[in-house]
């Protein structure tokens, strides 16, 4: 039998036998310890002046973020940590100091997002309009002005007579434009005429337009669902429907068969998948609400952007979102009982303070990224700085989730379940058993076979035998690995790793993943990596076939074809990813029966136990990566077919998105009980 990691149950603080790990100085300053080794927590490696320390201290110093100057961090940056030191410590600032912020940095606004309301209902609406005021007639028109007035119109503020508000209404600059609309009408006042504002130019204007006329939202039709809990969980980045390409991963296969098995689950009664549409997405379809399966609806969030969000943008549709998404909640026919968020990040957070205003529960899927590898990546000489802000912006977002949350959940992984969470989140402990209660695993759908994707299959498997005729051999070994083209799935080093591993002279490599097209400048970026690595190998670049991404149907199909024992090659699967929080791909690698290699890192090693039903692999560097190929390679058959039969019945008998729907159910069930007895 092959053995499964257990997940330790939490029941308040620190569960017993949780991992102590490694000295880490950015845990210890988490937790209230000094950074330091004279005050005997471990020293940071980079030499001083050193700005990870300088920023660590300035966020979570005990002292309070002691004021003066620092040797390398900027006077934005240490303002901003002290700001937010302020906020996890519970002091609202005021709302002076919020308006600055607002324009001293890049994730300023965020932080300033977060603690809006309370400074508000701390200060009072007077004071916070004025400080708005003030800060909108200095820097009129510059980068901190939508923010400002979103800020009033999120809170009923007018901090603008409607004669200075109008010529903002008419800004060259959309972000200006649309913050103005949207504070000028929050009051009821009616849209101003087109001679004003100018007429709407493209789908996402005309749809704005529409929204503060309170015309009808194009929703294909109401809502019906059966008796239970309605549920929302959102998606934010990349395409529901077409894992592989840009930015759309493992996450759109798992919630879209999550949404559906959720829909027939007992105590829910429908589910909404939350995803952004960009402006081309909104022209080729301006419908905001489309039905996916039966008690499964999708809900488009409209964004002003050219092309769908990349990760580092969605901090400027912030507020935006919130305010769409706000309204799409409430206007949907049918009140949303609890939505469930994914990923810190300030889509998460945007949709967390419509959550708020619309009156849902909120529940909060927490991982310890890029928690874990903060002191790793940038406890350097010469650590990136605009690496190291995005990481300590994320932390913070992730602790303002936690703090948002009515539940936390985690994602079982590497036999720790939720007890790493803890350590990277001290403030989990804090609250008892609301902190995490659980790591449901993940699941993937039933395979259902078709004659269409048969036929799409059998047209892949054909370009794999064009290869392997090139190169004769019988039953020859195919490494297949499928995902998007990105820097954590690392394609470019397993590339790399095949070549100087020597396995590309007795193994073909088929990669899928990317789009058609290769507009996406990451893509584009992967792709560059991977000839580079092959320039000097042609060897090698005959062997290698990149496909496209394909349709996640198509992919299990292909994986069944590759697997059958009496086919033609002897196919084996390699993640080859920095880390993974779960490993859906893995797991449907699994459960089609391929013997899989993955990442030691991040969650596979929770159901793959190297050499019982699968091989784990340092995928740190070229050299590791490459020894772990070399061990796939190598496995004689019996024993190979014998590992994968092992993880085949472990997939299909623990990792179901129907399981997982049961195991979410409940505790989308106990947020909306107790929101309803404090309703009482």
């Amino acid at each position: 039998m092959s053995r499964v990691p257990s997940a330790p149950a939490v029941t308040g603080g620190a569960p017993a036998g949780s991992p102590v790990g490694p000295p880490d100085p950015f845990v210890a300053a988490r937790t209230g310890g000094r950074t330091g080794a004279a005050h005997g927590a471990p020293a940071w490696r980079g030499p001083e002046p050193h700005l990870l320390a300088e920023l660590v201290r300035a966020e979570y110093g005990p002292d309070g973020a002691a004021d003066g100057p620092a040797a390398v961090a900027t006077a934005a940056d240490l303002a901003l940590a002290r700001f937010r030191h302020r906020v996890r410590a519970g002091r609202i600032p005021s709302p002076a100091e919020c308006v600055r912020i607002l324009d001293g940095c890049d994730h300023g606004a965020a932080a300033v997002f977060d603690v809006w309301p309370d400074v508000v209902r701390r200060h009072g609406p007077e004071r916070a309009a004025r400080a708005l005021r003030d800060g909108l007639l200095v820097a009129y028109g510059s980068r901190a002005t939508a923010p400002a007035l979103d800020l009033a119109a999120a809170t009923g503020l007018c901090p603008l007579r409607p004669s200075e508000l109008l010529p903002l209404c008419a800004a060259g600059d959309r972000g200006i434009r649309h913050a103005a609309l949207r504070l000028l009408t929050a009051d009821g006042t009616a849209l101003p005429a087109p001679g004003v504002t100018g007429a709407p130019g493209d789908a996402y204007e005309r749809l704005l337009h529409d929204a503060l006329r309170n015309a009808p939202l194009r929703l294909t039709g109401s809502v019906g669902l059966r008796p239970g809990m309605f549920v929302a969980q959102s998606m934010l980045m990349g395409d529901l429907d077409r894992p592989g390409e840009g930015a759309s991963g493992g996450l759109g296969v798992l919630l879209g068969s999550l949404g559906d098995a959720l829909a027939r689950t007992d105590r829910v009664g429908g589910v909404l998948t939350v995803v952004t549409a960009c402006v081309p997405d909104l022209e080729a379809d301006p419908a905001l609400l489309r039905r996916r399966d039966r008690g499964h609806w999708v809900l488009r969030i409209p964004v002003d952007s050219p092309h769908p969000l990349r990760a580092d943008e969605v901090g400027r549709h912030r507020e935006a979102m919130a305010w769409w998404a706000t309204r799409l909640f409430t206007s949907i026919g049918r009140p949303i009982d609890v939505l469930h968020v994914r990923y810190a990040d300030d889509g998460s957070l945007a949709l967390a303070e419509a959550a708020r205003r619309a009156g849902l529960g909120l529940v909060f899927t927490a991982t310890p990224d890029p928690h874990r590898q903060v002191t790793e990546r940038h406890d350097t000489a010469a650590p990136d700085p605009v690496a190291l802000r995005q990481d300590l912006h994320r932390v913070f977002v992730a602790d303002r989730l936690v703090e948002r949350a009515d539940r936390v959940v985690g994602i079982a992984g590497g036999g720790r379940g939720t007890a790493e969470l803890l350590r990277y989140f001290p403030r989990l402990a804090a609250r008892g058993r609301e902190g995490v209660l659980s790591a449901p695993p993940e699941g993937i759908a039933p395979y259902r076979p078709s004659a269409a994707r048969a036929r799409r299959s059998g047209l892949v498997l054909g370009r794999i035998d064009a290869l392997a005729a090139a190169h004769p051999a019988d039953r020859p070994v195919v490494l297949l690995s499928v995902g998007r083209l990105h820097p954590v799935k690392q394609q470019d080093l397993l590339v790399r790793a095949w070549i100087e591993s020597g396995c590309h002279r007795e193994s073909l490599l088929v990669v899928v993943g990317g789009s058609a097209m290769a507009t996406d400048p990451v893509e584009r970026a992967m792709r560059a990596r991977m000839d580079e690595a092959l320039a000097s190998c042609d060897e090698a670049r005959e062997r290698l076939l990149l496909l496209p991404a394909l349709p996640n149907p198509d992919v299990r199909m292909l994986e069944r074809s590759l697997a059958a024992p009496t086919g033609r090659f002897r196919a084996r699967y390699v993640c080859p990813s920095a880390k993974e929080e779960f490993g859906l791909a893995v797991l449907e690698a699994m459960e089609a029966g391929l013997l899989v290699a993955g990442p030691l890192r991040g969650g596979v090693p929770a159901y793959l136990v190297d050499g019982d039903n699968g091989i784990l692999m340092d995928t740190g560097g070229a050299g590791s990566l490459g020894a772990g190929l070399r061990r796939l390679v190598q496995v004689e058959d019996d024993r190979a077919r014998a590992m994968a039969a092992r993880a085949q019945r472990l997939v299909r008998s623990t990792y179901s998105s129907t399981a997982m729907a049961r195991a979410l159910a409940h505790h989308y069930t106990a947020v909306t009980e107790r929101k309803r007895r404090n309703a009482l």
